[in-house]
């Protein structure tokens, strides 16, 4: 059975993981006869979103915490995290991988990536194995690795900044996968679309489904 390593940002799309993405992309392995674990970064998240009006809260969260809500708890540090036991790391989006994962929401291609998570891609890089990444989290992949092809769809200000990193951008629709053969890539633009729920689950289950038939 082929095991994913699944990165989660936070909960909720405003400050932490797009659910659906994080959610569906947990199924679509499941469903695809492989296993994951889920971890992510115990830092704080940059801020705390109200998801009922947008308004930024005066508290404080915690990235791994929050996570632990999509988990059902079973989630661990990333700092953990070893290349050596996983066939393949998966990246949802929501802008937590923007805000909490990177600091690509305020900085664009001056952004910083979280060590971890940084640790995580090129260690995966590093060992050949493939790496995923849905709906903006492909900025990760652009700023860690430059020289790279990735999409988040086809927002011309996004696909740009991508650039900007050393990447390439191809656009791209619903439920498409754009795969960097040579680096082991495959991203889909998911949310970063005007989406819905179903357009959601194609996304995830084909990026799941092309990075297993690229695992020999």
């Amino acid at each position: 059975m082929k095991k994913f390593a699944v990165v989660l940002s936070g909960s909720g799309v405003y400050d932490g993981a797009e659910i659906h993405e994080a959610t569906l992309s947990l199924y679509a392995i499941a469903k695809q006869g492989a296993s994951y674990d889920i971890f992510a970064p115990d830092v704080e998240q940059h801020h705390v979103i109200n998801h009922l009006n947008g308004e930024e809260m005066s508290e404080k969260r915690n990235v791994l915490v929050e996570a632990a809500r999509i988990a059902r708890g079973n989630i661990k540090s990333l700092d953990k995290f070893d290349p050596a036991d996983y066939d393949a790391l998966l990246l949802p989006g929501g802008f937590g991988a923007a805000k909490n994962l990177s600091s690509f929401a305020f900085d664009g291609p001056d952004c910083k990536v979280q060590v971890d998570v940084e640790n995580a891609v090129k260690g995966m890089h590093a060992a050949g194995k493939p790496i995923a990444a849905l709906c903006i989290a492909p900025v990760l992949l652009a700023k860690v690795l430059g020289d790279v092809k990735v999409t988040i769809g086809q927002d011309k200000g996004t696909a740009e900044a991508v650039q900007a990193m050393g990447a390439n951008h191809g656009d791209t629709d619903h439920g498409e996968v754009l795969i960097d053969s040579e680096n082991k890539l495959f991203t889909t633009p998911c949310y970063m679309l005007d989406a819905n729920i179903v357009q959601i689950a194609d996304g995830a289950e084909n990026v799941v489904r092309a990075v297993l038939k690229s695992i020999v």
